[in-house]
């Protein structure tokens, strides 16, 4: 199981790398990562477990942060009144997106920061995404909302990019043009 004690943090050469593509079949180790990965997320989200080992909630972790530099990556969302998102994605790739962007109004968060940093990062509002599941069969979803900024979030990080690295440091709340600002419950 994956702790707070295994997640790297910002300044880690692993979080500014990007990471190798993965090939098939999966070791026991990749497998093993990916069930970890989503473990952690799934039970960051339990109140109970966060505050008996200490967790901090999160919805999604990328391979980068447990220093391993690999294109993996687990998200898991759960929204009222929507049908769950929980997912491994393995060599992750945005194939479309929107014109419009979005943002989170509340900023963005990452368990690699220890530290608020405010502002508002840009994403795109809507993507279609491809990606390859622990068996190397390839799926595609069209996200929007939350899932869609969330994977963008996760995608940044096998590519060496910081959530923080899209914010305007002069005028971190400046508007976005043709932005929808997005409001988690």
């Amino acid at each position: 199981m994956i702790e707070m004690k295994d997640i790297v943090r910002e300044g880690h050469p692993s979080l500014r790398e990007v990471a190798s593509e993965v090939t098939f079949p999966l070791t026991a180790e990749e497998l093993s990562l990916c069930e970890d990965l989503l473990g952690y997320v799934v039970n960051s989200q339990i109140d109970e477990l966060c505050e008996r080992y200490g967790l901090r909630p999160g919805i999604g972790l990328a391979a980068p942060q447990v220093n391993v530099s690999k294109r993996i990556f687990a998200l898991h969302i759960e929204e009222d009144d929507k049908k769950p998102l929980s997912i491994i994605a393995i060599n992750p790739k945005i194939v479309s997106h929107s014109v419009e962007k979005t943002y989170l109004t509340s900023g963005e968060g990452c368990l690699s920061v220890d530290r608020d940093v405010e502002g508002f990062v840009p994403r795109y509002a809507r993507i279609t995404i491809k990606a390859l599941d622990i068996d190397g069969k390839e799926f595609k979803l069209r996200l929007k909302g939350l899932p869609a900024i969330a994977f963008q979030h996760e995608l940044d990080h096998l590519n060496g990019i910081m959530f923080y690295d899209h914010i305007d440091p002069h005028t971190p709340f400046k508007d976005i043009p043709g932005a929808v600002p997005y409001e988690r419950e």
